[in-house]
């Protein structure tokens, strides 16, 4: 549905995109993520026939991006970051024009508009200057004009970016509903992003892929990934009778709270045992917790990588 081939851009000697390739398959949710300025909106961009490759380009649905531009833009909606659009109009006519731009017969705008509009619960603003909304039903109006074409594919950049948490909420909400129908590429920088939404995650710095997997086996690459974390009150187990338990690897107490994660051996489960030694001590265990390992320590062990690492 959306496949990326060595897509490049360079700006004099800067180069944001080095030779990107990826795929986003029917039915996947496609999180790009990576810090601030590490080309993913520049990606994101190119793959809308926005700006035009140095070189390489990209497919979707099938469609080059070079070679058929209409045919790739007719499959496409897209969301750009901070969701522009026209401050003076209404939510009407702003939708009205994205209709006719996108060329859709009358009848089917007809239909599409009050689709779209119920969906997104636009119904009681559509008179409203675009102007004057919030952050949180600006990305509804953009959302909608992305989706008024029913296209197959859906490209959103920062779509939760700068919302309070019961906007971002909504929104997700209304992107896991997408989801279902559609193939969604979304631009990140935010960890809980890709938690709330993915179920896949291209992480990129500096322009280039580093790493392509599903949340679960970036996180399985996490040295907490298979550790277990306790937190207790009372006396009656040490650091090192934790450490004594077979497989297990280090026992570390954050200085903080006093909370306890035991690290296993690469592969090796703990959990049964801690739990036995934790029974037969004189403690209140007010939590436990059995880790899949932390999509941040992993985010930021690939992309501080020496850059001659991570080629």
């Amino acid at each position: 549905m959306i496949e990326a081939d060595r897509l490049t851009r360079c700006y004099g000697p800067l180069t944001a995109v080095d030779s990107l390739s990826l795929r986003a398959e029917p039915g996947q949710v496609l999180g790009l993520l990576g810090p601030n300025g590490a080309g993913k909106s520049t990606a994101m961009r190119m793959i809308a026939g926005f700006l035009t490759p140095t070189s390489g380009t990209a497919r979707v649905c099938g469609h080059d991006i070079r070679k058929e531009p209409l045919a790739a833009k007719r499959a496409l909606g897209y969301l750009p970051e901070g969701a522009p659009s026209y401050g003076e109009m209404t939510i009407r006519e702003f939708l009205v024009f994205m209709i006719r731009v996108r060329g859709l017969e009358r009848d089917v705008a007809f239909r599409r508009f009050d689709e779209v509009v119920s969906r997104l619960e636009l119904e009681e603003v559509l008179e409203q200057t675009i102007g004057t909304l919030s952050k949180g039903l600006r990305r509804r109006v953009g959302l909608a004009q992305a989706i008024l074409h029913d296209p197959p594919v859906l490209m959103l950049d920062e779509p939760t970016d700068g919302l309070d948490p019961n906007q971002k909420h909504s929104v997700r909400m209304l992107i896991d509903a997408m989801a279902r129908e559609r193939t969604i590429l979304i631009s990140t920088h935010l960890l809980e992003e890709v938690h709330a939404l993915c179920n896949r995650v291209a992480i990129i710095a500096n322009g280039k892929l580093l790493a392509d997997a599903t949340p679960a086996e970036l996180e399985a690459r996490s040295r907490y990934h298979g550790a277990v974390s306790f937190s207790a009150q009372g006396s009656g187990v040490s650091r090192e009778m934790l450490a004594r338990i077979p497989n297990v690897a280090m026992v570390e107490v954050d200085p903080l709270d006093g909370r306890v994660t035991v690290f296993p051996r690469p592969g090796l489960p703990i959990l049964e045992d801690v739990q036995a030694l934790l029974r037969t001590q004189n403690l209140q265990v007010s939590e436990i917790q059995l880790e899949q390992g932390r999509l941040d320590e992993v985010f930021r062990q690939i992309t501080t990588q020496p850059r001659g690492a991570q080629a």
